[in-house]
């Protein structure tokens, strides 16, 4: 893929205006979609990395991932395709500056700020989870802002590739700054690995640094496993105690410590900022616990002791009483309560429900298309009265049933659809053209052939139509610049003949295959092009000259000569050509045929 320059279309569609950015994996575009007419952000694939299916397959999953997505805080993709070589998407041009940049210029924010920007991010994030797309690479570059600090978060389901990321297997794991503990490890990631590293980036709005640092990418991820954070309020002394205990749970190192939803993190920050508009400074933290204040908020000393033995006494008796009840009045101690419908909800607010009515929880995981950590069933069934203390036992799904897309490539339509249906996915068909793979057999799938993908989800089909027929453009009757120009800008390739003509030279007297004939693309057409000889000359003047003189200069002209003998008794003409047709500096073809007469001495005639 040659260097895009400003004016080139892409994919016939999308006129390039100026370059916005760069990364390792792809290069950002500011571009006119001239079939809609409005700008969009064109994100180029390198074309070192157009040849590796997985790097690929990655490309193509972010248009897929985000074209599915339609939230306020998400950017829009619009098209996706191929152009040179390589691939692209068409997204939503936003103005605005990265969260980077925000950051890098004005932090630290007011705490008040960055949890309204921390708000937006995770419903970015809480709406992608709740479809089964984790991002695995959150950080301030990927989030755009505009003046009025709305902001839309990209590059959903792309790893990109370079110094500052770490991978394992060749898979991409995120960047080392934003990086989740389980990411560094190269284990598998979920939804609290996305809110790991948006709590970094919360960390980062308000003190304006990350909570950790080193020379390289290897260093900072070991922090990540090894390190607790420091406590924001150790950078910036002002920090807001509920703020720094919810983002300090955003970086617990184990997934199961932190935020288990986007919903419970973006609940915690809008409790704390209502405490902070309040006034509260956060002493009472519904979130860790509660400390012993008084009244007036100060703290509480214990009271004064008593003498314990009137007590010790009445407590005695007390129990005494309760013996007695328990064995003559069991009923009166057995107190029933309702189980709450939990089916839908995530498992920590499930836990807190079942246990502030007085029950027990048993969890069993259990494979569903529901969000990873949602009830999908419970028992007792909702509404049910049971005693207090009983257990309530809660299937929560750990996603769904995974497996791999076959490989189905160069298999006609039907069989590949078949081994996709067996494979438990749904298959959708799409066309496109092949120079290589025979018209109805599979190109590829998408997702490629090999990837783990959520059963029942759909699987994308290519079936070749053959190759793209194009129709030749028709040059005969232009000059041969003309003709190569329109041509090879059709993407054809060019060959030249010369052959005789009465046209002017460089003019196309024909051409193969044929003006509005339907070829394969690349195909090589040949014209015919004038060299010009067929044009007319002038015929010499060949009067007075010899026979044999007359026929060399005629011939070495390009006529052809015939010649006519005529009888004189004046010997001076014998031999001489007496007269020509046509006559001199007449115009004639090329291999026109010229008349002399030539005088013949006859002795004793007498004109």
């Amino acid at each position: 893929m040659t260097e895009i320059q400003p004016e080139a279309l892409v994919d016939g569609r999308y006129r390039i205006v100026s370059r916005i950015g760069s990364g390792g994996m792809a290069d950002v575009f500011l571009a006119e979609d001239t079939q809609l007419g409005r700008h969009v952000a064109l994100k180029m694939l390198h074309r070192r990395f157009a040849e590796d299916h997985q790097f690929v397959e990655r490309f193509r999953l972010e248009a897929s991932s985000a074209a599915s997505m339609q939230h306020p805080n998400i950017v829009s993709v619009f098209d996706r395709g191929e152009h040179d070589g390589t691939y692209y998407i068409a997204m939503e041009h936003l103005e605005g500056r990265t969260l980077k940049q925000l950051i890098s210029e004005e932090a630290p924010l007011s705490q008040e700020r960055a949890i309204d920007l921390a708000i937006q991010i995770l419903a970015a994030a809480g709406y992608a989870h709740k479809r089964g797309v984790v991002h695995r690479d959150f950080k301030p570059q990927n989030v755009i802002v505009d003046d009025r600090d709305n902001l839309k978060v990209t590059d959903f389901g792309i790893a990109r590739a370079g110094a500052s990321e770490m991978t394992e297997t060749g898979s991409i794991m995120g960047t080392a700054q934003y990086l989740s503990p389980e990411q560094a490890q190269g284990h598998a990631v979920g939804a609290a690995s996305d809110l790991y590293s948006i709590g970094v980036i919360l960390f980062e709005m308000v003190t304006g640094e990350i909570p950790f640092q080193a020379d390289s990418a290897v260093a900072i991820a070991v922090q990540h496993l090894s390190q607790p954070p420091p406590p924001p309020s150790h950078i910036r002394p002002d920090t807001d105690p509920n703020l720094e205990a919810t983002t300090l749970r955003a970086l617990a190192k184990e997934p199961g410590d932190r935020w288990q939803t986007a919903d419970d993190f973006i609940a915690a920050l809008q409790s704390t900022r209502a405490g902070m508009a309040m006034g509260d400074e956060g002493q009472g933290t519904a979130i860790w616990g509660p400390v012993p204040y008084d009244e007036y908020g100060d703290y509480a000393e214990p009271a004064p002791r008593r003498r314990l033995w009137p007590w010790v006494v009445g407590f005695l008796a007390v129990v005494a009483a309760a013996v007695a009840a328990a064995v003559f009045l069991p009923s009166l101690f057995t107190v029933q309560v309702t189980v709450p419908d939990l089916v839908g909800r995530t498992l920590p607010t499930a836990q807190q429900a079942l246990e502030a009515g007085g029950l027990e929880v048993k969890v069993q995981k259990a494979e569903n298309p529901a969000p990873i950590n949602e009830i999908v069933s419970q028992s007792p069934a909702p509404a049910s009265e049971v005693d207090e203390g009983s257990t309530v036992t809660l299937i929560v799904s750990s996603g769904p049933a995974m497996a791999e897309v076959p490989d189905v490539r160069g298999l006609t339509r039907e069989k590949a659809v078949k081994q996709i249906e067996a494979a438990g996915f749904d298959p959708v068909i799409e066309q496109e053209y092949s120079p290589t793979i025979e018209a109805g057999l599979a190109t590829e799938t998408f997702p490629i052939g090999g990837v783990s993908r959520a059963i029942a989800s759909e699987v994308e089909v290519f079936i070749s139509r053959g190759p793209k027929l194009v129709k030749v453009p028709t040059v005969t009757g232009l000059d041969r610049a003309q003709a190569e120009n329109q041509l090879s800008d059709a993407g054809f390739g060019v060959s030249i003949s010369k052959i005789d003509s009465e046209e002017p030279e460089d003019t196309v007297i024909s051409q193969d295959p044929a003006g509005q004939e339907e070829v394969e693309e690349d195909t090589t057409v040949t014209l015919s092009i004038s060299n010009g000889r067929l044009q007319p000359e002038s015929v010499p003047n060949v009067g007075g000259l010899d026979e044999s003189r007359a026929e060399g200069r005629l011939q070495g002209a390009g006529f052809d000569v015939k010649t006519r003998y005529r009888r004189t008794d004046n010997f001076s003409e014998d031999g001489i050509v007496m007269s020509q047709d046509p006559q001199a500096n007449q115009p004639l073809k090329p291999g026109g045929i010229v008349h002399i007469d030539v005088g013949r001495f006859e002795a004793g005639k007498q004109r």
